[in-house]
C-alpha cells in the first residue's frame, strides 16, 4: 500500500502540531508524507510574527517545530500562496488529506466613528510590524503625541501597551524590527492607557503577563484599588472565584498597591469603558468611552462619558480569518464539524477552527484530535502529480526547509554580531536570496 499524502496549508504552531500528531500516526506500518505549505519564505506564524520580542522564552517552542521539520516524510513549501500560486480545489485532488492552519489574522473592528482616522490602527497590523513581519513593514504610525490607547483585555492588548509603555533600551537586545526600533527611540509617549470594556474579573489576561508589568525598570503601572476590590466582590458573589480570575484579581491587586518608581513613562490600566467615538482632524486626537457598571451580571452604561486627549489608538478586540476562496465563513471562523469541513478530506485547526483562544500549546490537543478524525475518514491512497512540478511548471520559486535553514543561519549570524537573538530580514528578494 501507498502512503498517504497530505497537505497543511499555514506553518504556525497549529500546523506544526497537525504534522506532529501526523508524524506519530501510521497505516499499514506506513507514515503520512506531509507537506507544509506557507505563504512566506519564513515558517512559525505567530512565534516569529506574533509573540512580543521581550518574551524570547515563548518562542523557544521553535526548537520543537524544527525537529518536527527534519522528520523524514515532512517538506516544507514555503513562498507558495494558497489562492494566488495553487487553488484548494487542486490541493484536494492532489492529496489524501487537505488541512487548513492559516490562523486568524485579520484584526476585529471597533465599529465606531473615527475609526478610520490616521493612527487608529490594529494590533493586528502593529504587533506584526515590530516583529518584522514583511507585509506589515511599511506601516504608518506616528509616536510624536505623548498620549497612547490600548482597547482591549487580553494578553495581546498587554503586549502592545507594554511595547509602547516601556523604555525602548529594554528591547535593543532583543529581534524587534529595526525600523520600529528607531521610531521607538524616538517616540514622544510617555502615557499608556488600556481600556477593557467589561470589569477586571472578565479580562482574559493571564496572570503571568501581569505579573510583569510592575518589573518594567523604567515604567510605573497603575490600576485603581477601588476597581479591583469591587471586581473581587462581583466575583465571590457568584460562589467560588475560578483559579485563573483569582490570579488575574490578585496580580491586579498587586498592581495597584505596588510602590511607584516616580518615573515618567506611566502605564494605566482601566475597566468598564466601552469606546464610542474616536475624534480628531484628519488624524487621532481624542477618544470618548462610555462609563458601564455591572448590574445583575451585565454589563451596562452608566450614562456618563470620559475622554482622553490621545494621539494614537491601538485596538486588540480580537481577529478573524482571512476569507480564502472555496471556504465558507462564520463567526470569524472557517465553518468545520469538530475540524472537518463538509463531508470532504478537508480539515481545519487552531485559530481558522476555534476563533482566537487559548496560548500556543491550546494547538497541540486540538490539532491531535482534528488529526484522529482525518485519518478514521482516509481509504486508499491518490497516486497524482507532485505539488513541486506544478510549482515549477509555473514559473514559481518556493522555499525548502534547506532554504529556509539558509535564511535562519544568516538572521542568527547579523544577531550575534549586535548580542541579539536574530536580526530579521523584512525584504522578500534578500530572504529568496539567502534561500539560493
Amino acid at each position: 500500500m501507498a502512503e498517504f499524502r497530505i497537505a497543511i496549508i499555514g506553518a504556525g504552531p497549529a500546523g506544526y502540531f497537525a504534522a506532529q500528531a501526523l508524524q506519530s500516526a501510521e497505516i499499514d506500518g506506513k507514515k503520512f508524507a506531509i507537506d507544509m505549505i506557507e505563504k512566506l519564505p519564513t515558517p512559525w506564524g505567530l512565534v516569529r510574527s506574533g509573540v512580543a520580542p521581550d518574551h524570547p522564552k515563548i518562542k523557544s517552542v521553535s526548537k520543537v517545530f524544527e525537529k518536527i521539520a527534519t522528520q523524514e516524510g515532512f517538506r516544507l513549501i514555503g513562498n507558495v500562496e494558497l489562492g494566488r500560486d495553487i487553488s484548494l480545489k487542486e490541493l484536494e485532488e492532489m492529496y489524501d488529506g487537505v488541512i487548513i492552519a492559516t490562523g486568524s489574522t485579520v484584526g476585529r473592528k471597533l465599529g465606531i466613528p473615527g475609526e478610520e482616522l490616521a493612527n487608529s490602527i490594529s494590533a493586528a497590523d502593529f504587533v506584526p510590524w515590530y516583529n518584522a513581519h514583511p507585509e506589515y513593514k511599511n506601516l504608518e504610525v506616528d509616536f510624536s503625541d505623548q498620549v497612547a490607547v490600548v482597547i482591549g483585555a487580553g494578553n495581546v492588548a498587554i503586549d502592545v501597551a507594554r511595547m509602547l509603555a516601556l523604555n525602548p533600551k529594554e528591547l535593543d537586545l532583543t529581534d524587534t524590527a529595526q525600523y520600529a526600533l528607531d521610531k521607538l527611540h524616538n517616540s514622544a509617549i510617555r502615557e499608556v492607557h488600556l481600556f477593557g470594556r467589561r470589569g477586571a474579573e472578565h479580562a482574559a489576561f493571564t496572570s503571568p503577563e501581569l505579573r510583569e508589568l510592575p518589573k518594567l525598570e523604567y515604567t510605573d503601572v497603575f490600576i485603581d484599588e477601588g476597581e479591583i476590590s469591587a471586581a473581587q466582590q462581583r466575583a465571590s458573589s457568584a460562589g467560588e472565584i475560578p483559579k485563573d480570575i483569582k490570579a488575574n484579581l490578585e496580580a491586579m491587586a498587586a498592581i495597584a498597591t505596588a510602590d511607584k518608581k516616580g518615573v515618567d513613562r506611566k502605564l494605566s490600566l482601566h475597566f468598564l469603558s466601552t469606546p464610542l467615538e474616536i475624534k480628531g482632524e484628519g488624524r487621532v486626537e481624542e477618544i470618548i468611552f462610555s462609563l458601564n457598571e455591572v448590574k445583575d451580571g451585565q454589563v451596562v452604561p452608566t450614562g456618563k462619558t470620559k475622554s482622553i486627549k490621545c494621539g494614537l489608538v491601538i485596538s486588540a478586540i480580537g481577529y478573524r480569518c482571512l476569507e480564502m476562496p472555496g471556504l465558507i465563513y462564520e463567526s470569524g471562523k472557517i465553518k468545520n464539524t469538530d475540524g472537518r469541513i463538509g463531508a470532504s478530506n478537508t480539515y481545519v485547526v487552531g485559530w481558522a477552527k476555534r476563533g482566537p483562544s487559548g496560548v500556543i500549546g491550546t494547538n497541540k490537543s486540538d490539532s491531535s484530535e482534528v488529526i484522529k478524525l482525518l485519518i478514521s475518514n482516509l481509504t486508499t491512497p491518490k497516486n497524482s502529480q507532485d505539488i513541486l512540478e506544478i510549482l515549477s511548471s509555473r514559473n514559481i520559486t518556493y522555499i525548502s526547509q534547506k532554504g529556509w535553514e539558509q535564511i535562519n543561519n544568516a538572521e542568527i549570524s547579523a544577531g550575534e554580531a549586535l548580542g541579539k537573538p536574530r536580526v530579521k530580514i523584512t525584504d522578500l528578494q534578500e530572504m529568496l536570496g539567502f534561500a539560493g
